[in-house]
């Protein structure tokens, strides 16, 4: 072989390259540091949600330069501190700015076994453990969506379940496309709701169907999809030379927590032979509950779905879920390559468990560990218990917005996203006035920034539709208290009193 100038028996290979008693020692020393500033300080109330530096002067905090020679141990470790100490804190019980948040010390404990095992789960024989207990949490998840059988895989984050569920839908209609691509294919019409999740025209857009022919069906004042506008939606593309092929059904928009009629849009797909897919990446832990289940009601006559327990669960970022209802192999044959190097078919045990060929990717996330993890810890009960503990923390607060002066609710919540005004003093009473609107747009932001650079919480907003900005509240996090939620109200009112 071939050497490279300058390479070959100048490096002693008779010992490790890794000082592995000092890789270590290193380590004992990150694990009080993960503890104390990842996980203590970090779900500590006491502590700031973050620590706001601008971008220029954080860069030079943080010395980002990588350089020719390693730095020493106690740099390095205070590196890892820096990280942590600037770094926003979505444990904190008063981070409410996305629909994740939250730290839960047995998924955390999953995370960690994850990422020191460093494989991927695509052959049994180099992740047998994690092979198995991926099959076995799918198995689970397609249960309570109300599936007897059926096949899935953890994917990296619901865009990417979504864009599974459009691409399984085309190869089931079309399976020459997989080798011919899209070029003698009619062409497609996908359907979503007007509040459905970007990823579909992104998806649409990756696989080459074009978001031209993504048509977004109207939504009531609640914004769920009304089926008779599907239908319209359906006739129309069709009378246009389009074909359509595949519904999504969004069970938990992300900005009004909306739960789109699943059995009468089934209905339609139903009459007109098309995929359905229900985008339930938010609102798909409502199942685990008995009480909250029926929002899904129908969601068993789905061809796929889509659930994130990183979300609602606080199973951690990222787990998603992407579950099918065909058990005939359809996911396998959409998707596999059949790599010789990965998947003989002669190995000398059930090949049936190499199920990395499912996924367009090779090498993979164990997702399904963590989640796995948290469900042995708290059982399908206190998963349950942590769902309504969300929904019931949000009624309080709901209850607390009507009460107060000064904050005006966007609607009545149907989950978890609680959406409001806050309308400061010096607006009261000028919702006549043709600059109030306005005005009112901009209270959102600037109560925003305020709170970021005084590092007490953080909380989303946006406009939508025709409405103004407005802040969206989600509760996720199990360690959020009544005092969190009043805190929260006052807090708005504070520093959104003089604008």
């Amino acid at each position: 072989m071939a050497e490279p100038s300058g390479i070959g028996n100048s490096i002693p290979l008779d010992n490790p390259g890794l000082d592995i008693a000092a890789g270590e020692e290193f380590l004992q020393e990150v694990f009080q540091i993960l503890l104390e500033e990842g996980v203590r300080k970090s779900t500590d109330v006491t502590q700031k949600v973050c620590d706001w530096k601008e971008p220029q002067e954080l860069r030079e905090l943080l010395d980002l330069e990588l350089r020719n020679e390693g730095e020493e141990q106690e740099r390095l470790l205070q590196r890892c501190r820096d990280v942590l100490r600037l770094s926003v804190r979505t444990g904190h019980p008063r981070f409410f700015n996305q629909l994740f948040s939250g730290l839960d010390h047995h998924a955390l404990a999953g995370r960690f076994l994850t990422e020191t095992l460093n494989t991927s789960p695509y052959t049994y024989e180099v992740a047998p453990v994690l092979v198995l207990m991926e099959e076995q949490v799918l198995a689970k998840l397609r249960e309570l969506v109300g599936w007897s059988s059926g096949d899935g895989i953890f994917a990296p984050g619901g865009s990417m379940s979504n864009t599974l569920a459009m691409n399984v839908a085309r190869f089931q209609r079309f399976p020459e496309s997989r080798s011919k691509g899209t070029w003698d294919l009619p062409r497609l019409a996908l359907f979503a709701s007007q509040e459905s999740h970007y990823s579909i025209l992104k998806g649409a857009a990756l696989l080459g169907i074009g978001t031209d022919n993504v048509h977004l069906v109207r939504t009531d004042e609640r914004g769920k999809m009304i089926p008779e506008e599907l239908e319209k939606e359906i006739q129309r593309v069709k009378a246009e030379g389009s074909e359509p092929l595949f519904v999504c059904a969004t069970s938990g928009t992300t900005v009004l927590g909306s739960f789109d009629p699943l059995d009468a849009i089934a209905d339609v797909c139903a009459r007109h032979g098309l995929w359905l897919h229900v985008d339930a990446a938010w609102g798909g832990s409502a199942l685990l509950s008995p009480q909250l289940r029926h929002l899904l009601a129908g969601i068993h006559r789905a061809d796929s779905v889509t659930w994130n327990p990183h979300k609602l669960l606080t199973v951690g970022l990222q787990c998603s879920a992407f579950l099918l209802h065909d058990s005939s192999g359809l996911l396998q044959r959409c998707h596999g390559a059949g790599a010789t190097y990965l998947f003989q078919r002669d190995k000398f045990y059930d090949v049936s468990l190499d199920t990395g060929d499912k996924s367009p990717q090779c090498g993979r996330r164990a997702d399904g560990l963590k989640l796995w993890v948290l469900w042995k810890a708290v059982g399908t009960q206190g998963l349950a218990q942590r769902v309504e503990r969300a929904f019931a923390a949000t009624r309080y607060l709901l209850e607390q917005v009507k009460r107060r002066e000064g904050f005006q609710l966007v609607m009545e919540p149907e989950f978890l996203n609680l959406c409001f005004w806050f309308i400061p003093p010096s607006l009261r009473g000028q919702d006549s006035s043709p600059e109030f609107w306005d005005k009112l747009g901009k209270v959102a932001p600037a109560i925003k920034e305020k709170m970021i650079r005084r590092g007490s919480m953080m909380v989303g907003y946006q406009p939508h539709g025709s409405r103004v900005n407005f802040f969206r509240q989600i509760i996720t996090n199990p360690a959020v208290t009544r005092q969190d939620l009043d805190f929260f109200l006052d807090e708005i009112q504070e520093l959104g009193w003089d604008l």
